[in-house]
């Protein structure tokens, strides 16, 4: 338990925090990568590139001093990042190491402002936080379908559009169980010319597991941070190669109750969407937005037209080339408000549909997401 002390301190350095926390957690990568080179063989390094995993960990860090009084307040939160972590094989022993180097971070970056006694109470508080992340992670290795990562063999390869992949895979020693709309795999390789181990989550984009694990990989080229896992997997691997997966994870599900729903998709976003339109088509309405540049970037074309006259979806397709982006008075011709919202893409693509969404006065608590990226670095 923290003391009111101790919260009163951790509360009077929110401000700081938010002037200088993505200097704070920048410094914290660096300095923990200096000082453990291994863990380069667990984090993203295309996010570390872009700052997106910095801003995540500077918003989860504020969100804790924010809701000191009351923490519970940010398990929604920590949920995500916990599935992260246990797919990510993160284990406890991690946890002094990262502590270690946030606080050294804090020191190193507010220099003599960083008091002893701000020192020690957030030295406290990291102690409590990292205790609530390794209960739940706990639970999360209790639940999973298999430990660590277990070979499995590429059985089919689909190209799905011009840039994006599906495989499915089967393992000889893992008894696959039916998976979770909104799930995604964990994949670890090691391309060639590479120091380090690449880790990556990939959405599941079937919930039939009959012919094997199916998931879905976009090609990224974007600059200088294209993806090396995404390539690797495009131009490497071939059917009967082996890949690592650990067990499936997530918890972008759709919720138990009965109401009609919307799942809304940018590009490589359909793929968690696909799964759980296969779930729930036949037991509710569902509308299915999906933007895209053309028609020839749409992915699961053979899908679709399997269903495209199910009498419970419709499909809405918006082309940004010849029609622009998703916007308010496209959206509140087909939302009515009255339905749960589910949504996947980029962090760029969650930012602007929930900038719509609060313009459309629609109540956050029915909007449900899952950015391609850390979810704490979205900011709107």
């Amino acid at each position: 338990m923290l003391t009111e002390e101790t919260k009163n301190i951790v509360k009077a350095t929110i401000p700081v925090l938010e002037e200088h926390g993505t200097e704070i957690t920048s410094a914290f990568y660096k300095h923990m990568f200096e000082q453990h080179p291994e863990l380069l063989n667990v984090f993203n390094k295309t996010n570390q590139k872009l700052g997106r995993q910095q801003t995540a960990l500077a918003q989860t860090v504020i969100a804790a001093a924010k809701h000191i009084d009351h923490l519970e307040a940010i398990i929604p939160n920590v949920n995500q990042i916990a599935h992260k972590h246990r797919a990510l094989e993160i284990k406890p022993e991690h946890y002094p190491i990262v502590g270690e180097n946030l606080i050294w971070a804090i020191q190193h970056v507010l220099g003599d402002a960083a008091t002893p006694e701000i020192v020690d109470a957030w030295t406290k508080t990291y102690g409590v936080i990292a205790d609530v992340f390794i209960k739940m992670e706990a639970a999360l290795y209790d639940e999973a379908d298999w430990q660590d990562f277990v070979s499995f063999k590429v059985v089919d390869i689909k190209d799905e559009s011009p840039d994006i992949k599906s495989f499915t895979v089967k393992s000889d020693v893992v008894e696959l169980k039916p998976v979770k709309a909104g799930q995604y795999i964990t994949v670890k390789v090691h391309p060639e010319g590479e120091d380090n181990d690449a880790l990556r989550h990939y959405s599941i984009c079937s919930v039939d597991t009959s012919h094997g694990l199916k998931f879905a990989v976009k090609r990224d080229v974007a600059g200088d941070a294209k993806g090396m896992v995404s390539n690797y997997l495009h131009d490497s691997v071939k059917v009967g190669d082996e890949l690592l997966l650990s067990a499936p994870a997530g918890e972008f599900l759709v919720e138990t109750d009965n109401k009609d729903i919307v799942l809304i998709s940018g590009g490589v976003g359909m793929t968690p969407l696909m799964s759980m339109l296969q779930a729930e088509v036949d037991t509710r309405n569902i509308k299915f937005i999906h933007s895209a540049y053309n028609r020839d970037a749409v992915p699961f074309k053979d899908e679709i037209k399997k269903l495209h006259n199910h009498e419970n979806v419709h499909f809405y397709f918006n082309y940004s080339e010849t029609a622009g982006r998703l916007n308010k008075e496209k959206l509140s011709k087909i939302i009515n408000g009255n339905e749960e919202i589910y949504m996947c893409g980029s962090v760029a693509f969650m930012e602007g549909m929930l900038e719509i969404f609060n313009d459309m006065g629609i109540d956050r608590s029915h909007v449900h997401f899952e950015p391609f990226g850390p979810k704490m670095s979205i900011t709107v």
